[in-house]
């Protein structure tokens, strides 16, 4: 094994990964420097989800390395793994998946709370972050009061609030309409930023991954050119802070 540079905080080499024998990855190589904002481009079923399922531990590449602030993580075994997700990394997928019976501060307090953090302090450190992504007058209601953008909010703030060092961020917009899609993107990113967090963004959209630092494509699990970006140039860039 060849250790990765120093100034990547993520580094995988030849990553092949299959479902049920259809390749979904064949021979991927990636890299993601500390703060930076990498957006992973392609169509469906390009093996995007499951890049970041292998970046993030969640899967073990049938073949090739993972590494982690210059630690390997395909080595982990499943514990150890856990815990890197819960403590080091976050995650938002395309859909908010909250708890019903919870109000949106207990959804994005939760993270805190399974790791053993008091409720008061675990509870208002969830307030601060709804109120950051301008949702901290919705902490009382529950999931069903809300819109499909402030869930996804609620989904920012609960991947955020551990202070992890990347969030992984799978299609966080895909069920949003355009005007919420770029809400939730500035303050997801705005919020990245500010706490000098890295972003690992698997999208479908061009216009999305326009506003990355960077983008990679991805085509039947390959690297691939990037889509054509559409009006990247007339893109309003993300905020610099929350």
């Amino acid at each position: 094994m060849v250790a990765p540079p120093d100034n990547d905080v993520l580094w995988a080499r030849a990553l092949r990964h299959s479902h049920r024998g259809d390749p979904a990855l064949a021979g991927v190589s990636v890299n993601v420097r500390a703060g930076e904002i990498l957006a992973v481009l392609g169509p469906r079923g390009a093996g995007k989800s499951t890049l970041l399922h292998c970046l993030s531990g969640q899967l073990v590449p049938d073949e090739g390395e993972v590494w982690f602030n210059s630690a390997p993580v395909h080595t982990l075994d499943e514990a150890s793994r856990e815990l890197l997700r819960r403590d080091r990394f976050g995650w938002i997928g395309d859909r908010a998946h909250l708890l019903p019976e919870l109000t949106a501060c207990e959804n994005a307090a939760l993270p805190l709370m399974l790791r053993g953090d008091g409720h008061r302090g675990a509870r208002g450190a969830a307030v601060e972050w709804l109120e950051r992504l301008d949702i901290g007058d919705c902490a009382r209601k529950r999931p069903a009061d809300l819109t499909t953008a402030q869930r996804q909010r609620v989904a920012v703030a609960r991947a955020l609030v551990t202070g992890p060092a990347v969030v992984f961020a799978d299609e966080p917009t895909a069920a949003l309409h355009r005007q919420d899609r770029g809400q939730v993107l500035r303050t997801l990113a705005s919020a990245a930023r500010s706490h000098d967090i890295t972003v690992v963004l698997a999208t479908s959209d061009p216009e999305v991954a326009g506003h990355a630092d960077r983008t990679i494509g991805l085509v039947d699990g390959r690297p691939g050119a990037p889509m054509p970006m559409q009006d990247r140039e007339s893109a309003s860039p993300w905020p610099a802070s929350v």
